[in-house]
């Protein structure tokens, strides 16, 4: 059960869930808060819903029919905050329980990417209870992208062009979550497409400041440039747009998703798919959609439309 028509959503409470568990709490609050601030000027009844552990209660306490996901990271991005609301027959945005907790962790997506044949860079990665210095043993060839296989936001990312820097960002990727992925460096143009409901939008080219899009890149104005559309060759900007929708598919991701790649020599890599991208003012989603005509508003609208259960 998914899809409502617009007028029948106005006739029903929304809430907004924002903030929660996770290390991307403060960009949660942000993204929750401009969702919101949207659906109040297009004349929803809404409430801001702070994803806590009494998360059930508040629910129920604030009478909400319809839940407008913008949580990110872990308990909101990960299936988890999705199955509590497919028990309590809430209808949420966004995609289900399955995609939600495939998509998070970055070494399943990875494998279901190889099954369906779209490129990935090659990697290696270490389940907890596995053995840090074995994966460190394993890795023979620098430079290598060390990640925690299910954050967000860059949080816990680093390039290794030493062992010594190897072995430490596989121990702060391991502090982080006990699965990390250790994955060939691609020295290329960093693309992103965002996905709305099964259509791809405008690439955009990512320029950091510094070179590497950390997190501070990512979240602080001025940090970052912004290509759009991106100015690569006609033929791979097809086929990125084409694996974006792809990628998303093989998953089974619903509503707005956003899919990462690298691009080298018009060989392009998929790195990751967000289930659940940011809507700040920095966020990139919401800039590809204006370049295809779609203002904030609207996105927000359209996200919510597609709101429903059993996905």
């Amino acid at each position: 059960m998914t899809g409502y028509k617009r007028d029948e959503l106005k006739q029903k409470k929304i809430g907004v869930l924002l903030g929660g568990l996770s290390a991307e709490r403060e960009i949660s609050l942000r993204t929750g808060t401009a969702a919101l601030q949207a659906l109040e000027r297009l004349g929803y009844q809404v409430v801001a819903i702070d994803a806590g552990t009494d998360l059930p209660e508040q629910l129920r306490e604030a009478e909400v029919e319809v839940a407008f996901i913008a949580l990110h990271g872990r308990f909101g991005e990960d299936g988890r905050v999705q199955g509590l609301l497919e028990m309590l027959q809430i209808p949420y945005t966004g995609s289900g329980v399955l995609a939600s907790s495939m998509a998070i962790d970055k070494v399943v997506t990875k494998q279901m990417l190889l099954y369906h044949e779209l490129p990935t860079p090659g990697f290696d990665f270490m389940r907890p209870g596995d053995s840090g210095d074995s994966l460190f043993q394993r890795c023979k060839h620098l430079p290598l992208v060390v990640k925690p296989s299910r954050e967000g936001s860059t949080i816990g990312i680093s390039i290794a062009r030493s062992r010594e820097a190897l072995r430490h960002g596989i121990d702060t990727a391991a502090a982080l979550d006990g699965t990390v992925l250790v994955e060939e460096y691609i020295d290329g143009i960093e693309l992103t497409v965002s996905v709305l409901n099964g259509q791809a939008l405008p690439i955009i080219q990512i320029v950091p400041k510094e070179g590497f899009y950390d997190y501070q890149a990512k979240y602080t104005a001025g940090e970052t440039k912004y290509l759009l559309p991106a100015p690569i060759d006609p033929l791979s900007y097809q086929r990125v747009q084409q694996a974006a929708v792809a990628a998303c598919r093989a998953l089974g991701c619903r509503g707005a998703a956003r899919v990462d790649f690298m691009l080298r020599e018009r060989e392009f890599y998929c790195i990751e798919v967000n289930t659940i991208p940011g809507m700040t003012e920095t966020s990139l989603l919401p800039k590809a959609a204006r370049q295809a005509g779609i203002g904030f508003d609207e996105l927000v609208e359209q996200i919510l439309l597609d709101a429903g259960l059993d996905k």
